[in-house]
């Protein structure tokens, strides 16, 4: 029975080798005049910061550069870039990376109109106001938080990762220039990917899946599955590249409307456990949680081995769906994840409290099977 929907996408999205260009006829549009610009210092060292702010300054807008964002922002990025900017009279803010700094400056924006912490805002829908303008330029193939109303901010104190469901914290403008992503090192294109990779998947199978989300999950499985290895393998393959900037924009599309589950509900506290990158957790957990699952979604775990590209014709469903699994295994391989958590520092004595924290994240109630404390312990123990 079909159902009434809520879809929130950004009001324009710019996609495709050469975005960053179209971006810069964009800017001259807007009434804004200076811009917080968030980003990180590893963009900065390798100039691709300096690029984007040729972009920006043309258009005639100041930038003032907060880049202090870590891997996994902290509260502490989020009030530091809220200073700066308040400092600074900004009227709008440019974020420029992947989902680090994408998050990191959609808090700020929140901050910015809202008031209070950050950590007011965990769960869903909880603001009151529009975020302060945000433009968004992705040069990654992952998080996909360019297009979502997404954003998880870690709590240092808490060694918890608190994640966000915000409907205004919607960027005004998304961009995703394939031609910023080339060249970025095997180990990220690798996270990065299998992180987009976990949203598709994780959003065909969630409770709250539909056909819309179904289509935009499926193609972007497929893409990401055809392109990959072939952008860790060659960074500068802009073909690869182009095929993974349409995956993973589309598979935020679908994650952001339709949900995720209990992978991102576990990796959410290895990252914020152990600091570790969110894309390798969600890689390492994907197969031991979807092999969990099958009782719930053999049928569409399935289809999904399909979309990789195995030969699914002559299977029952639950041989399908261990079909799935073996070929995100393959795949995660194949680009170098690391086989396991025990390779990452992870220590069982801390599994009941991460699993605690895992079972109350916004994400645990879009898993397709119920979960249980001992289940995520076991999990856990899987994985390792």
């Amino acid at each position: 029975m079909l159902q009434n929907r809520r879809i929130y996408l950004p009001p324009l999205s710019l996609i495709g080798p050469g975005a960053l260009n179209d971006l810069g006829e964009e800017l001259k549009t807007l009434p804004y005049k200076k811009a917080l610009f968030v980003t990180d210092k590893v963009l900065v060292k390798l100039g691709v910061a300096k690029e984007v702010l040729k972009v920006i300054k043309s258009s005639n807008i100041e930038a003032i550069i907060f880049d202090d964002v870590h891997p996994n922002p902290t509260v502490k990025n989020v009030n530091d870039g809220l200073e700066l900017l308040e400092k600074n009279n900004c009227d709008f803010i440019i974020t420029l990376g992947g989902g680090s700094p994408q998050d990191c400056g959609k808090a700020i924006g929140i901050l910015a109109t809202n008031g209070g912490n950050i950590g007011d805002y965990e769960g869903i829908h909880l603001s009151k106001h529009a975020s302060l303008p945000i433009i968004a330029i992705n040069t990654t193939a992952g998080t996909a938080s360019e297009v979502t109303i997404n954003y998880v901010i870690t709590d240092e104190e808490r060694h918890i990762k608190m994640v966000m469901v915000d409907k205004n914290c919607l960027v005004k403008i998304a961009v995703n220039d394939p031609k910023l992503m080339l060249g970025k090192p095997a180990a990220l294109t690798a996270a990065t990917g299998m992180d987009a990779l976990t949203h598709a998947i994780e959003t065909y199978v969630t409770k709250g899946a539909f056909g819309w989300s179904d289509a935009l999950a499926l193609e972007a499985i497929k893409l990401i599955s055809q392109s990959l290895e072939k952008a860790v393998v060659d960074g500068k393959d802009l073909e690869a590249r182009s095929k993974m900037a349409w995956g993973q924009f589309i598979a935020g599309q679908a994650f952001s409307n339709a949900g995720l589950g209990y992978v991102h509900s576990m990796a959410h506290q290895l990252g914020g456990m152990y600091d570790l990158p969110h894309g390798v957790a969600n890689a390492i957990l994907l197969p031991h949680v979807e092999q969990f699952n099958i009782p719930a979604c053999a049928h569409k775990l399935k289809r999904v081995a399909r979309a990789m590209g195995v030969g699914v014709l002559e299977m029952s469903d639950t041989q399908g769906a261990n079909a799935a699994i073996e070929a995100i295994k393959a795949l995660s391989k194949s680009v170098g994840i690391p086989s396991g958590l025990k390779e990452l520092g992870v220590k069982e004595k801390d599994f009941e409290e991460m699993a605690k924290n895992a079972l109350a994240d916004v994400c645990t109630g879009g898993n397709p099977r119920d979960v249980t404390l001992e289940d995520t312990i076991n999990i856990y123990k899987a994985a390792m």
